[in-house]
């Protein structure tokens, strides 16, 4: 039995959704609760698959976990043990690559599998290794197997990221964190959930400054204690169902916002016709004139963010002129651009960018999601269509969006969950 949406389009959006916790926060928050020998609640973890994963590794590693409510935990990992790490698991995520930081900063060492996740090309983690070599450790690749120790302890460092990656800036605060002296990160990443991460463990008793800024300043502390910690809102999330309404016209609100996040999404959506409205958690979107092309470039935050430019080329195929989106942060992120042809976009792909001619006229089809984000673009096609829409692979959409049918629904959209 294959599992699959059924999407039938041609329907406005109209209503509110409250968003959900971010996934890219709640990840490296979760795999820093190994620095943490205390209990943790953890609230607003959104119930997606790659959570869950997550969750099993720690817990197969010997944490204690209770679960309050679906997006709520108490978890405490004093048990944990290095030499259980579920190496099957782990390679069906990208975030198990957080395990060398935490563990390391916790055990002196780490092993887990070659990270997962989607398949955007070689995404190598030359940085991460820089960075924890930089602080005394030894990498040592096996065949499938990433193994890690630090013999004579890690000790702060000065190092310079050659680009903002996100993943080296994460493990690097946990491996910082409780190291002897001083780490100063330079070229940092800056993403909100860089924030979130840093946030939760000074709520530990940890000593981070700079996240948010290129620059992170991490004083090792001895031990971090137990605390109670909200995840901030998905601003992807909140992008997608902007993108979902600005396609098929309508209205919506969306409850649970940051909306400073949001500012690099809202800006071309407000080229392309779309009138929101911010306050200081919510926030309403309208489309109801004509959808107009624009030009993107994705980069690091605060521009326009990678995980967002699949979901706008739906819309950049019926806008009036077209436009063009170019990929700057990872390579082969146009995988999803074949599938989308299926349903009648023009794509006319180049070396780092896809030109998008626009006007065309999107119909259902059977069709596949190769990607979480490229698969989430083709769920808006599928509500922007003529006709039904089978989409098929939806495990990559449902590694990141909890309650998509449920919270499309309850807006209007025609979208089931069937197998064949």
């Amino acid at each position: 039995m294959a599992p699959h949406f059924l999407i039938r389009g041609g329907r406005q959006l109209s209503g509110a959704v409250r968003v959900g916790g971010m996934k890219n926060a709640a990840l490296p928050i979760l795999f820093a609760l190994l620095l943490v020998r205390d209990e943790v609640v953890l609230e607003n973890l959104p119930p997606v698959t790659d959570i869950e994963t997550t969750l099993q590794i720690l817990c197969q590693m010997g944490a204690e976990l209770t679960r309050i409510s679906p997006t709520a935990i108490r978890i405490n990992t004093k048990n944990a043990d290095p030499d259980a790490v579920p190496l099957n698991l782990t390679t069906e995520l990208r975030a198990s690559a957080y395990l060398l930081g935490a563990g390391l900063g916790r055990f002196g060492r780490a092993t887990t599998g070659l990270p997962g996740g989607c398949d955007f090309g070689a995404r190598p983690l030359d940085q991460h290794f820089r960075l924890l070599e930089a602080l005394g450790a030894v990498i040592a690749p096996e065949e499938n197997l990433l193994c890690a120790s630090a013999p004579g302890g890690l000790r702060g460092a000065k190092l310079r990221l050659d680009f903002p990656s996100v993943g080296a800036t994460v493990n690097g605060i946990l491996a910082a964190a409780l190291a002897e002296g001083t780490t100063i990160i330079s070229g940092a990443a800056r993403e909100p959930h860089i924030v979130d991460l840093a946030n939760f463990l000074n709520a530990c008793g940890a000593q981070i400054a700079g996240a948010g800024t290129s620059t992170i300043r991490i004083d090792g502390v001895s031990r971090l204690h137990g605390t109670r910690y909200r995840i901030i809102p998905d601003m992807i999330e909140a992008g997608t169902y902007l993108c979902a309404v600005c396609g098929t016209g309508g209205g919506l609100r969306l409850d649970d916002i940051c909306p400073a996040h949001l500012d690099p999404v809202l800006l071309p959506l407000r080229k392309m016709g779309a009138e929101i409205a911010v306050s200081e958690s919510h926030l309403t979107a309208k489309r109801t004139g004509a959808l107009y092309g624009t030009v993107l470039e994705t980069a690091p935050y605060p521009g326009f963010p990678t995980d967002m430019q699949p979901q706008f080329a739906p819309l950049l195929c019926l806008s009036r002129g077209g436009g063009r989106i170019y990929e700057r942060v990872w390579n082969s992120r146009f995988q999803y651009t074949a599938e989308l042809e299926r349903m009648g976009g023009r794509i006319l792909p180049g070396k780092d960018f896809a030109d998008f001619p626009g006007g065309d006229r999107l119909t259902g089809a059977r069709v596949r999601a190769t990607d979480l984000r490229g698969g989430a673009a083709l769920v808006i096609a599928g509500l922007c269509a003529e006709g039904m829409t089978e989409l098929y692979d939806i495990r990559h959409i449902e590694r990141g969006y909890p309650q998509l049918v449920e919270k499309l629904t309850a807006i209007g959209a025609e979208i089931a969950c069937g197998n064949d």
